[in-house]
């Protein structure tokens, strides 16, 4: 049986959609028609060619999350501050 060839672009392209897709790596392996151990070396190559990232740098996913906790706590915070300022100006009427 011969062995198929894919070109570097097809490789990190695939290695591309297999990192921001969402979808499961199997399934993206039987849809181009590469084998699950190929496409497992890959991204073994691709992460171990990555630069680490630097002190302090956060990922998307890490970022994303801080991002959703310090959006909770504004709105808990305008939620306060709205009841404050409803209590206040019926005190000032009153």
């Amino acid at each position: 049986m011969k062995q198929k060839r894919f070109t570097q672009e097809f490789k990190e392209e695939t290695v591309r959609l297999v990192l921001t897709s969402g979808r499961r790596q199997a399934e993206i392996a039987r849809d181009l028609g590469v084998g699950q151990s190929t496409l497992d070396r890959w991204l073994s190559v691709a992460r171990s060619s990555r630069p680490a990232p630097a002190a302090g740098v956060e990922t998307a996913q890490e970022e994303l999350k801080r991002l959703r906790r310090e959006n909770a706590v504004l709105r808990e915070e305008r939620d306060i501050l709205k009841k404050a300022t409803a209590f206040f100006a019926r005190e000032t009427r009153g």
